[in-house]
């Protein structure tokens, strides 16, 4: 096989990989709704929302690696730089919008200690540990 078939399989199988992460991640967050009838409605979605936003956000990344791949393995150009840098920064833009929505943080920013960092924004705070 010769090296930019390769090159251009790695990246589809990367495409795969994102698509898949997105639909896979979106059935999952479903049934892992449908499994918490018991809880409050407005916990429920938040943790839904939460759970279909790391699917697409992982799929986001695939999908940045497949780009970035599919770049090298063309003859350089300032198109297909200009194209790929336009599509990165897109799906960056997205990732970064997605991250302040289900984290209520930037990406660089520390995570909260607490409650909030670990139950999200909006939901009830964890119960103390109970005493033997």
């Amino acid at each position: 096989m010769e090296l930019d078939s390769l090159i251009a399989l790695s990246a589809q199988i990367m495409e795969v990989a994102g698509v898949a992460a997105m639909v896979l991640g979106a059935l999952l967050s479903l049934v892992l709704l449908a499994m918490r009838g018991g809880l409050m409605r407005d916990v429920a979605y938040h943790r839904f929302r939460l759970n279909l936003g790391r699917a697409i956000l992982l799929g986001l990344e695939f999908l940045v690696a497949a780009d970035i791949i599919r770049t090298v393995s063309e003859e350089p150009s300032l198109r297909a730089v200009l194209v790929l840098g336009l599509i990165v920064l897109i799906r960056t833009f997205l990732s970064f919008t997605l991250t302040v929505e289900l984290e209520g943080r930037w990406p660089w920013q520390q995570r909260e200690t607490g409650s909030k960092a670990v139950n999200g924004p909006g939901a009830p705070p964890a119960s103390p540990p109970r005493a033997p």
